[in-house]
């Protein structure tokens, strides 16, 4: 830099204090590579060291799953399968079969045949009417009508224009009823309160009393300071015992004399 070059400001050229990011083209320090040591993250372009530790007992290391001795092999069996030795048993005497019952010729009779071997004219007969005809609900061929052929309403040929003379309207007529219409009388008054300032309103209001207490307390006449006994010796008191009933057994103590009579 030349010293003959003109600066705006305070700002001068000046060494910085440490590596700044601006003057790196690639990152940098910002990827760490991945470490050499422990099995987390190695770095898969290194050789890795085998490594063992001691696991944990199963549960299931006393479990066998083969079924051992508990089944029992035929000894006529072999990996090929059953031996080709012959095996005979005793069974029971099998039943003579019964003879054939061929029907002879007295079992048929060709005159009853007819009309499966022989020709027959055709014969009819009048049956009773079936109970499954009565819930029938078919209609009958008085239920269809065919479309019409005049009027403007036709199915299967052309119609022509048709006109007809409709009554007069009573709306906008000399007919029309003006009475339905609300009169003068239909309107309520507005209140001017609505549409003007509201003046104030004062009302009558109920009298007033002094809330009182109006539970009721004993006089003077109601308290008896003779029958307090409290506060004071109490004088002694007696009364007449209950009266017994004439049909108590009366109590007898000596029963000695009695017994030895």
């Amino acid at each position: 830099m030349s010293s003959t070059e003109a600066w705006v400001g305070t700002w001068r050229p000046h060494k910085p204090r440490g590596p700044i990011a601006a003057l790196y083209g690639s990152p940098g320090p910002k990827y760490a590579l991945p470490g050499l040591t422990g099995i987390t993250r190695h770095d898969p372009t290194k050789y890795k060291a085998p490594m063992f530790s001691f696991g944990t007992r199963h549960d299931e290391a006393n479990f066998t799953s083969s079924p051992g001795p508990r089944y029992l092999v035929p000894s006529n069996i072999t990996r090929a399968g059953r031996d080709g030795t012959p095996a005979f048993s005793l069974h029971s005497r099998p039943k003579e079969p019964k003879m054939f019952q061929v029907p002879g010729p007295g079992h048929y009779s060709p005159e009853r045949s007819g009309k499966s071997v022989l020709r027959s004219s055709p014969a009819y007969s009048l049956s009773a009417r079936s109970k499954d005809s009565a819930n029938s609900q078919v209609p009958g061929p008085a239920s269809y009508s065919l479309p019409p052929m005049l009027g403007p309403k036709t199915v299967v040929t052309h119609a022509a224009p048709t006109y007809s003379l409709c009554g007069r309207s009573k709306t906008g007529s000399f007919a029309e009823d003006l009475k339905k219409t609300p009169g003068p009388a239909a309107y309520k008054v507005v209140d001017p309160c609505i549409y003007r300032s509201k003046p104030p309103q004062f009302s009558m209001t109920g009298r007033n009393f002094t809330p009182g207490e109006t539970t009721k307390k004993p006089g003077p006449g109601a308290h008896f300071p003779e029958r307090v006994t409290f506060t004071r010796t109490k004088a002694p008191s007696f009364s007449f015992g209950l009266r017994h009933s004439e049909y108590t057994v009366p109590l007898i103590s000596d029963m000695g004399d009695e017994c030895h009579k």
